[in-house]
C-alpha cells in the first residue's frame, strides 16, 4: 500500500500536492477546450507555479496529460522489480502486479485516468504517446523478468507474449468499464472488470493450442 501522504515530509507533501494540482488543472483545460490549444503559460499561470517548476515534475504537456497513465505503469514496474517470480506462473505473477499497482494509486486516480484517456482517444499526439509508453514499459519489464531469472525463465518471445496476452486483458477491461454507466466507474467496477477479463485467458489459451502448427 502507498505511504499516507500525511506522513511524508512536509517538503514531499509540498511537491504532491503541487504535482496533482498540475495534473488536475491541467486535465480539466485539456477537456474543456483542446490539448493543442491549451498553453504551458496557462497551466502554471492556473496553478501559480513557474515553468521551472513544471518541467522539475513533467517533461512535457504530453507527460502531464498521460500522467494517470504513467503512475500506474510507474508502480507496477517497481512491483514486477520485487515480486517473487518464478517460470511457471509468470502470467499470474503479471496479472497480480497489475492488481497492486492499481491499489497503490491515490484516491481520485480512476477519474484522472479516464479523463486522461477520453482526451487521448480523440488526440493523435497523446496516443502516440501513450502507445510508446507503453512498448517501453513493456520492454523494461520483459528486461527486468529475464534479469531476474537469469536463464531459468521462458525464453524472451514468450516472456513478451504473455505480458502482451495480459495486457490484452487489461485493455479489454478497460473497454467494458468505459462503456459503462458513469456512476459505475468506480475502482471497484474496474477491478471486477480486469477480473472478469483475466478469467477468459484460460480459455483463450485453450483456442490457441488448438490452432495447427
Amino acid at each position: 500500500m502507498p505511504k499516507d501522504p500525511e506522513e511524508l515530509p512536509l517538503r514531499e507533501r509540498k511537491k504532491l500536492r503541487t504535482r496533482q494540482a498540475l495534473v488536475d488543472t491541467a486535465l480539466e483545460l485539456f477537456t474543456a477546450r483542446d490539448f493543442t490549444t491549451v498553453t504551458l503559460d496557462e497551466i502554471v499561470e492556473a496553478v501559480e507555479v513557474s515553468k521551472r517548476t513544471f518541467f522539475r515534475t513533467f517533461a512535457s504537456k504530453e507527460d502531464v496529460a498521460l500522467a494517470p497513465e504513467k503512475e500506474l505503469w510507474a508502480a507496477y514496474v517497481t512491483d514486477i522489480e520485487s515480486r517473487p517470480l518464478t517460470g511457471e506462473h509468470l502470467l499470474g505473477a503479471y496479472k497480480d502486479a497489475l492488481f497492486a499497482a492499481l491499489e497503490r494509486m491515490t484516491d481520485g486516480w480512476e477519474r484522472r485516468f479516464q479523463a486522461s484517456r477520453n482526451l487521448a482517444d480523440r488526440t493523435p499526439a497523446l496516443t502516440a504517446h501513450s502507445l510508446r509508453h507503453c512498448s517501453e514499459v513493456s520492454a523494461n519489464v520483459v528486461r527486468i523478468v529475464e534479469h531476474r531469472l537469469a536463464g531459468k525463465s521462458p525464453g524472451h518471445t514468450e516472456l513478451r507474449l504473455l505480458l502482451d496476452l495480459m495486457l490484452a486483458a487489461w485493455h479489454r477491461a478497460l473497454e467494458a468499464w468505459a462503456s459503462s454507466d458513469a456512476a459505475q466507474q468506480d475502482r471497484t467496477a474496474l477491478i471486477r472488470h480486469m477480473r472478469q477479463a483475466f478469467a477468459a485467458i484460460p480459455a483463450v489459451a485453450a483456442l490457441a493450442a488448438q490452432d495447427p502448427v
